[in-house]
């Protein structure tokens, strides 16, 4: 198990980039949350099996169609076994 909290920017805001994290981390059986930053980044949590979760941060590498990651930065965490994913 493993955790990982995530800051993504670029063009990330407005491009569909919280709902897909969403359906990213339910397939990959990972929870946690994602919401918008005031300061146009995205900022999310990753907590449950390891694979799972390094895919789901893989992902935000590059995000949807729509967004352009300029940068990912990512801090492991002690996983806390959070349940379901969640829309902040």
């Amino acid at each position: 198990m493993s955790r990982a909290h995530v800051y993504v920017t670029g063009r990330v805001q407005g491009v569909w980039f919280r709902e897909s994290c969403r359906e990213q981390a339910n397939a990959a059986g990972v929870g946690g949350w994602v919401r918008n930053l005031s300061d146009g980044r995205v900022e999310a949590v990753f907590d449950g099996p390891d694979a799972g979760v390094d895919r789901v941060v893989a992902w935000c590498h590059e995000g949807p169609a729509q967004a352009r990651v300029d940068g990912v930065e990512v801090h492991r965490e002690q996983p806390t076994g959070e349940p379901g994913f969640h829309v902040r």
